[in-house]
């Protein structure tokens, strides 16, 4: 496991029955980490690459199965969470948000629940 990624993660501060939007979830290791602190909360993970999310789903299945996380190929231009409402959005290295932030968080932001919030980290691994 990344501690990278577990800082994270513990910075966002999963509740248990939070619904989470991760943005270029990639190989799905902060799904996992999420995934692992969730009982009545659900995560949904985009990625703009159909291998990565295929790469999230194999390492995720279990997660998957319990039925604790939905994938979606998608970038953050073009997903369409419906009516859907998120406690917390979690994007690592994803590139809007490190080239236009501002931008970046207007696309999230009407995706919140009141008092949501957005943790976007553009480190080095």
């Amino acid at each position: 496991m990344s501690a990278r990624i577990q800082a994270i993660v513990e910075r966002l501060g999963v509740g248990p029955d939070e619904t989470i939007l991760e943005v270029g979830c990639g190989h799905g290791v902060a799904v996992d980490i999420i995934c692992r602190r969730l009982v009545g909360g659900r995560l949904v993970a985009i990625d703009r690459s159909a291998k990565m999310i295929e790469a999230a789903r194999r390492r995720n299945a279990a997660h998957e199965a319990a039925g604790l996380v939905g994938f979606h190929v998608a970038s953050l231009e073009t997903f369409d969470p419906g009516a859907q409402r998120f406690d917390a959005v979690l994007a690592i290295r994803v590139g809007l948000f490190h080239r236009e932030p501002r931008r970046a968080r207007m696309l999230v932001e009407p995706w919140l629940k009141p008092g949501g919030r957005i943790v976007a980290e553009f480190d080095e691994p």
